[in-house]
Protein backbone atom coordinates (compact mmCIF):
# COMPACT_ATOMS: atom_id res chain seq x y z
CA UNK A 1 0.00 0.00 0.00
CA UNK A 2 1.22 3.49 -0.75
CA UNK A 3 2.37 5.51 2.22
CA UNK A 4 1.29 9.01 3.21
CA UNK A 5 4.46 10.35 1.63
CA UNK A 6 3.74 8.80 -1.73
CA UNK A 7 4.32 11.43 -4.38
CA UNK A 8 1.57 12.45 -6.78
CA UNK A 9 4.26 12.96 -9.39
CA UNK A 10 5.24 9.30 -9.01
CA UNK A 11 1.65 8.20 -9.51
CA UNK A 12 1.34 9.88 -12.87
CA UNK A 13 4.82 8.86 -13.96
CA UNK A 14 4.05 5.13 -13.84
CA UNK A 15 1.05 2.90 -13.00
CA UNK A 16 0.80 1.39 -9.54
CA UNK A 17 0.57 -2.37 -9.68
CA UNK A 18 -2.40 -3.77 -7.75
CA UNK A 19 -2.78 -0.66 -5.61
CA UNK A 20 -6.51 -0.55 -6.07
CA UNK A 21 -7.06 -3.97 -4.58
CA UNK A 22 -5.95 -2.84 -1.17
CA UNK A 23 -8.36 0.11 -0.97
CA UNK A 24 -11.52 -1.67 0.09
CA UNK A 25 -11.67 -2.39 3.77
CA UNK A 26 -8.32 -0.80 4.51
CA UNK A 27 -7.97 0.54 8.03
CA UNK A 28 -6.13 3.55 6.60
CA UNK A 29 -8.56 4.29 3.78
CA UNK A 30 -8.46 8.01 4.46
CA UNK A 31 -4.67 8.18 4.11
CA UNK A 32 -3.36 10.51 1.44
CA UNK A 33 -1.43 7.69 -0.20
CA UNK A 34 -4.60 5.62 -0.58
CA UNK A 35 -6.37 8.57 -2.16
CA UNK A 36 -3.62 9.04 -4.72
CA UNK A 37 -3.65 5.31 -5.44
CA UNK A 38 -7.39 5.65 -6.06
CA UNK A 39 -6.66 8.47 -8.49
CA UNK A 40 -4.38 6.17 -10.41
CA UNK A 41 -7.21 3.68 -10.91
CA UNK A 42 -9.33 6.57 -12.17
CA UNK A 43 -6.48 7.59 -14.47
CA UNK A 44 -6.41 4.14 -16.05
CA UNK A 45 -10.20 3.95 -16.38
CA UNK A 46 -10.37 7.38 -18.01
CA UNK A 47 -7.64 6.44 -20.47
CA UNK A 48 -9.46 3.20 -21.30
CA UNK A 49 -12.54 5.30 -22.09
CA UNK A 50 -10.64 7.38 -24.61
CA UNK A 51 -9.85 10.45 -22.53
CA UNK A 52 -6.39 11.78 -23.34
CA UNK A 53 -3.78 10.96 -20.71
CA UNK A 54 -2.40 14.49 -20.90
CA UNK A 55 -5.83 15.78 -19.83
CA UNK A 56 -6.23 13.21 -17.09
CA UNK A 57 -2.75 13.72 -15.67
CA UNK A 58 -3.07 17.50 -15.66
CA UNK A 59 -6.49 17.43 -13.96
CA UNK A 60 -5.76 14.74 -11.38
CA UNK A 61 -2.27 15.94 -10.48
CA UNK A 62 -3.81 18.92 -8.71
CA UNK A 63 -6.72 16.97 -7.16
CA UNK A 64 -6.85 17.07 -3.38
CA UNK A 65 -8.64 15.02 -0.77
CA UNK A 66 -11.18 17.31 0.93
CA UNK A 67 -12.21 16.02 4.37
CA UNK A 68 -14.78 18.80 4.68
CA UNK A 69 -16.65 17.39 1.67
CA UNK A 70 -16.94 14.02 3.40
CA UNK A 71 -18.22 15.74 6.53
CA UNK A 72 -20.88 17.50 4.48
CA UNK A 73 -21.86 14.28 2.74
CA UNK A 74 -22.19 12.28 5.95
CA UNK A 75 -23.58 14.91 8.25
CA UNK A 76 -25.77 17.13 6.14
CA UNK A 77 -27.62 19.51 8.47
CA UNK A 78 -31.32 18.83 8.78
CA UNK A 79 -33.12 22.07 8.13
CA UNK A 80 -36.85 21.52 8.10
CA UNK A 81 -38.64 24.45 6.51
CA UNK A 82 -42.34 24.89 6.18
CA UNK A 83 -43.60 25.57 2.69
CA UNK A 84 -44.21 29.20 3.63
CA UNK A 85 -40.66 29.57 4.94
CA UNK A 86 -39.26 27.93 1.83
CA UNK A 87 -41.13 30.34 -0.42
CA UNK A 88 -40.03 33.33 1.62
CA UNK A 89 -36.46 32.21 1.07
CA UNK A 90 -36.61 31.20 -2.59
CA UNK A 91 -39.29 33.47 -4.05
CA UNK A 92 -38.54 36.61 -2.09
CA UNK A 93 -39.57 40.07 -3.34
CA UNK A 94 -35.93 40.75 -4.19
CA UNK A 95 -35.65 37.60 -6.29
CA UNK A 96 -38.88 38.43 -8.07
CA UNK A 97 -37.52 41.87 -8.88
CA UNK A 98 -34.25 40.37 -10.09
CA UNK A 99 -36.08 37.80 -12.18
CA UNK A 100 -38.12 40.46 -13.94
CA UNK A 101 -34.95 42.43 -14.61
CA UNK A 102 -33.18 39.39 -16.01
CA UNK A 103 -36.16 38.58 -18.21
CA UNK A 104 -36.11 42.13 -19.60
CA UNK A 105 -32.34 42.44 -19.95
CA UNK A 106 -32.00 39.09 -21.74
CA UNK A 107 -35.14 39.28 -23.86
CA UNK A 108 -33.46 39.00 -27.27
CA UNK A 109 -31.33 36.06 -26.16
CA UNK A 110 -34.25 34.33 -24.48
CA UNK A 111 -36.44 34.76 -27.55
CA UNK A 112 -33.71 33.16 -29.64
CA UNK A 113 -33.46 30.28 -27.18
CA UNK A 114 -37.22 29.88 -27.21
CA UNK A 115 -37.30 29.62 -30.98
CA UNK A 116 -34.79 26.79 -30.91
CA UNK A 117 -35.99 24.83 -27.88
CA UNK A 118 -39.64 25.88 -27.52
CA UNK A 119 -39.36 26.64 -23.82
CA UNK A 120 -41.00 29.67 -22.22
CA UNK A 121 -38.43 32.36 -21.26
CA UNK A 122 -40.07 32.89 -17.85
CA UNK A 123 -39.47 29.24 -16.99
CA UNK A 124 -35.82 29.43 -18.07
CA UNK A 125 -35.24 32.48 -15.90
CA UNK A 126 -37.06 30.90 -12.96
CA UNK A 127 -34.90 27.78 -13.07
CA UNK A 128 -31.80 29.95 -13.41
CA UNK A 129 -32.88 31.96 -10.38
CA UNK A 130 -33.64 28.97 -8.20
CA UNK A 131 -30.46 27.10 -9.11
CA UNK A 132 -27.84 29.84 -8.81
CA UNK A 133 -29.58 33.14 -8.07
CA UNK A 134 -29.01 34.12 -11.71
CA UNK A 135 -25.37 33.08 -11.61
CA UNK A 136 -24.50 34.82 -8.34
CA UNK A 137 -24.17 31.63 -6.25
CA UNK A 138 -22.54 28.74 -8.10
CA UNK A 139 -20.20 27.20 -5.52
CA UNK A 140 -16.46 27.60 -5.23
CA UNK A 141 -15.35 24.00 -4.81
CA UNK A 142 -13.00 22.53 -7.41
CA UNK A 143 -15.24 19.91 -8.94
CA UNK A 144 -12.47 17.43 -9.73
CA UNK A 145 -11.30 17.42 -6.11
CA UNK A 146 -14.86 17.19 -4.73
CA UNK A 147 -15.83 14.31 -7.00
CA UNK A 148 -12.53 12.51 -6.43
CA UNK A 149 -13.04 12.80 -2.67
CA UNK A 150 -16.61 11.51 -2.84
CA UNK A 151 -15.68 8.77 -5.30
CA UNK A 152 -12.92 7.58 -2.97
CA UNK A 153 -14.51 7.88 0.44
CA UNK A 154 -18.17 8.79 -0.01
CA UNK A 155 -21.44 6.99 0.62
CA UNK A 156 -22.05 6.61 -3.12
CA UNK A 157 -18.55 5.98 -4.37
CA UNK A 158 -19.41 4.36 -7.73
CA UNK A 159 -21.81 7.17 -8.63
CA UNK A 160 -19.32 9.92 -7.89
CA UNK A 161 -16.50 8.04 -9.57
CA UNK A 162 -18.63 7.97 -12.72
CA UNK A 163 -19.26 11.69 -12.38
CA UNK A 164 -15.51 12.24 -12.03
CA UNK A 165 -14.89 10.39 -15.30
CA UNK A 166 -17.56 12.58 -16.91
CA UNK A 167 -15.86 15.70 -15.52
CA UNK A 168 -12.55 14.61 -17.05
CA UNK A 169 -14.27 14.13 -20.40
CA UNK A 170 -15.73 17.65 -20.21
CA UNK A 171 -12.23 19.01 -19.65
CA UNK A 172 -10.84 16.84 -22.44
CA UNK A 173 -13.42 18.24 -24.85
CA UNK A 174 -12.02 21.71 -24.21
CA UNK A 175 -15.13 23.11 -22.53
CA UNK A 176 -13.37 24.31 -19.38
CA UNK A 177 -9.99 24.04 -17.68
CA UNK A 178 -9.81 22.02 -14.48
CA UNK A 179 -9.04 25.07 -12.26
CA UNK A 180 -12.12 26.82 -13.67
CA UNK A 181 -14.45 23.85 -13.21
CA UNK A 182 -16.11 24.98 -10.02
CA UNK A 183 -19.36 24.07 -8.35
CA UNK A 184 -21.02 22.81 -5.19
CA UNK A 185 -19.36 20.44 -2.73
CA UNK A 186 -21.27 17.57 -4.38
CA UNK A 187 -20.14 18.44 -7.91
CA UNK A 188 -23.09 20.40 -9.32
CA UNK A 189 -21.51 22.88 -11.71
CA UNK A 190 -21.94 26.40 -12.96
CA UNK A 191 -25.00 28.59 -13.26
CA UNK A 192 -27.21 25.61 -14.19
CA UNK A 193 -25.88 23.43 -11.36
CA UNK A 194 -25.53 20.49 -13.74
CA UNK A 195 -23.77 17.34 -12.62
CA UNK A 196 -21.08 16.36 -15.15
CA UNK A 197 -23.17 13.56 -16.67
CA UNK A 198 -26.05 15.99 -17.17
CA UNK A 199 -23.65 18.45 -18.75
CA UNK A 200 -22.46 15.85 -21.25
CA UNK A 201 -26.03 15.02 -22.20
CA UNK A 202 -27.67 18.44 -22.31
CA UNK A 203 -25.29 21.41 -22.10
CA UNK A 204 -25.09 23.28 -25.41
CA UNK A 205 -22.75 25.66 -27.19
CA UNK A 206 -25.41 28.19 -28.13
CA UNK A 207 -23.12 30.97 -29.32
CA UNK A 208 -20.99 28.65 -31.45
CA UNK A 209 -17.62 29.48 -29.90
CA UNK A 210 -16.64 25.81 -29.67
CA UNK A 211 -17.17 25.43 -25.93
CA UNK A 212 -20.13 24.55 -23.76
CA UNK A 213 -19.62 27.07 -20.99
CA UNK A 214 -22.19 27.04 -18.19
CA UNK A 215 -19.90 29.01 -15.87
CA UNK A 216 -19.53 32.41 -17.54
CA UNK A 217 -21.32 32.30 -20.92
CA UNK A 218 -24.91 33.44 -20.45
CA UNK A 219 -26.04 32.24 -23.87
CA UNK A 220 -24.82 28.73 -23.14
CA UNK A 221 -26.32 28.84 -19.64
CA UNK A 222 -29.83 29.78 -20.71
CA UNK A 223 -29.84 27.51 -23.74
CA UNK A 224 -28.59 24.58 -21.67
CA UNK A 225 -31.40 25.09 -19.16
CA UNK A 226 -33.93 25.15 -21.99
CA UNK A 227 -32.46 22.10 -23.68
CA UNK A 228 -32.50 20.05 -20.48
CA UNK A 229 -36.01 20.95 -19.32
CA UNK A 230 -37.25 20.45 -22.88
CA UNK A 231 -35.81 16.94 -22.97
CA UNK A 232 -37.40 16.24 -19.61
CA UNK A 233 -40.79 16.86 -21.21
CA UNK A 234 -41.73 20.54 -20.80
CA UNK A 235 -44.74 21.53 -22.93
CA UNK A 236 -45.05 25.18 -23.83
CA UNK A 237 -48.78 24.93 -24.53
CA UNK A 238 -49.53 24.16 -20.89
CA UNK A 239 -48.78 25.90 -17.61
CA UNK A 240 -47.31 24.25 -14.52
CA UNK A 241 -50.38 24.63 -12.33
CA UNK A 242 -52.52 27.12 -10.47
CA UNK A 243 -53.65 28.02 -6.98
CA UNK A 244 -57.20 26.89 -6.29
CA UNK A 245 -59.93 27.15 -3.68
CA UNK A 246 -61.30 24.00 -2.10
CA UNK A 247 -64.93 23.55 -1.08
CA UNK A 248 -65.77 23.22 2.59
CA UNK A 249 -65.23 19.72 3.87
CA UNK A 250 -63.05 18.68 0.92
CA UNK A 251 -61.79 15.12 1.34
CA UNK A 252 -57.97 15.27 1.59
CA UNK A 253 -57.78 11.73 0.22
CA UNK A 254 -58.25 13.27 -3.22
CA UNK A 255 -54.95 15.15 -2.88
CA UNK A 256 -51.44 14.01 -3.80
CA UNK A 257 -49.51 13.40 -6.98
CA UNK A 258 -50.77 9.83 -7.04
CA UNK A 259 -54.32 11.06 -7.76
CA UNK A 260 -54.92 12.25 -11.33
CA UNK A 261 -58.22 13.60 -12.63
CA UNK A 262 -59.21 15.80 -15.52
CA UNK A 263 -60.01 19.40 -14.73
CA UNK A 264 -63.70 18.81 -15.41
CA UNK A 265 -63.81 16.25 -12.63
CA UNK A 266 -62.03 18.62 -10.26
CA UNK A 267 -64.61 21.27 -11.12
CA UNK A 268 -67.43 18.88 -10.31
CA UNK A 269 -65.80 18.29 -6.93
CA UNK A 270 -66.23 22.01 -6.24
CA UNK A 271 -62.68 23.25 -6.91
CA UNK A 272 -62.37 26.79 -8.28
CA UNK A 273 -59.62 29.19 -9.24
CA UNK A 274 -58.10 31.26 -6.45
CA UNK A 275 -60.33 34.20 -7.49
CA UNK A 276 -63.44 31.94 -7.23
CA UNK A 277 -63.86 31.76 -11.01
CA UNK A 278 -64.41 28.38 -12.72
CA UNK A 279 -61.43 26.32 -13.79
CA UNK A 280 -60.50 26.59 -17.48
CA UNK A 281 -62.79 24.66 -19.77
CA UNK A 282 -59.90 22.84 -21.43
CA UNK A 283 -59.70 19.27 -20.17
CA UNK A 284 -56.24 18.65 -18.73
CA UNK A 285 -55.13 15.88 -16.41
CA UNK A 286 -54.16 17.35 -13.05
CA UNK A 287 -53.32 16.48 -9.47
CA UNK A 288 -54.09 18.43 -6.32
CA UNK A 289 -51.16 19.08 -3.98
CA UNK A 290 -51.10 20.88 -0.66
CA UNK A 291 -47.39 21.33 0.14
CA UNK A 292 -48.13 23.53 3.14
CA UNK A 293 -50.64 21.14 4.65
CA UNK A 294 -54.37 21.76 5.17
CA UNK A 295 -53.78 25.38 6.20
CA UNK A 296 -51.53 26.21 3.23
CA UNK A 297 -52.30 26.88 -0.42
CA UNK A 298 -53.88 24.21 -2.59
CA UNK A 299 -52.35 23.79 -6.03
CA UNK A 300 -53.81 22.05 -9.04
CA UNK A 301 -50.73 20.92 -10.98
CA UNK A 302 -50.30 19.59 -14.49
CA UNK A 303 -47.76 17.47 -16.35
CA UNK A 304 -45.28 20.38 -16.51
CA UNK A 305 -45.12 20.33 -12.71
CA UNK A 306 -43.98 16.72 -12.88
CA UNK A 307 -41.45 17.73 -15.51
CA UNK A 308 -39.93 20.30 -13.14
CA UNK A 309 -39.77 17.55 -10.51
CA UNK A 310 -37.66 15.48 -12.91
CA UNK A 311 -35.14 18.33 -12.67
CA UNK A 312 -35.37 18.37 -8.86
CA UNK A 313 -37.59 15.80 -7.18
CA UNK A 314 -39.17 18.23 -4.74
CA UNK A 315 -42.74 19.55 -4.62
CA UNK A 316 -41.41 22.66 -2.88
CA UNK A 317 -38.87 23.31 -5.63
CA UNK A 318 -41.34 22.73 -8.46
CA UNK A 319 -43.89 25.05 -6.87
CA UNK A 320 -41.26 27.74 -6.28
CA UNK A 321 -40.19 27.57 -9.94
CA UNK A 322 -43.82 27.96 -10.96
CA UNK A 323 -44.41 30.86 -8.59
CA UNK A 324 -41.28 32.67 -9.75
CA UNK A 325 -42.18 32.14 -13.40
CA UNK A 326 -45.70 33.47 -12.79
CA UNK A 327 -44.30 36.52 -11.00
CA UNK A 328 -42.73 37.63 -14.28
CA UNK A 329 -46.00 37.59 -16.18
CA UNK A 330 -47.66 40.42 -14.29
CA UNK A 331 -49.78 37.97 -12.30
CA UNK A 332 -50.24 38.60 -8.62
CA UNK A 333 -48.00 36.54 -6.44
CA UNK A 334 -49.75 33.59 -4.82
CA UNK A 335 -49.95 34.11 -1.08
CA UNK A 336 -47.75 31.84 1.02
CA UNK A 337 -50.65 30.77 3.18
Amino acid sequence: MASRRFSRRMIFAAPLAAAAGSLVGSSTKGAEGDFYAFLDTVRREAAARGIRLSTVDSALRSAEYLPHVIELDRHQPEQVLTFAQYLQKTVSPQRIENARRQLFDNRLLLDSVRRRYDVEPRLIVALWGLESDFGAVTGNYLVVSSLATLGFDGRRGPYFRGELISALRIIDQGNVAAPDMTGSWAGAMGQCQFMPSTFLGYAVDFDGDGRRNIWTNRADVLASIANFIGHLGWRNDETWGRAVLLPAGFDARFSGLGVRRHTGEWSRLGIRNADSSPLPAREVEASLVMPGGPEGPALLVYSNFRTIMKWNNSVYFAAAVGYLADSMSGQERIEHG
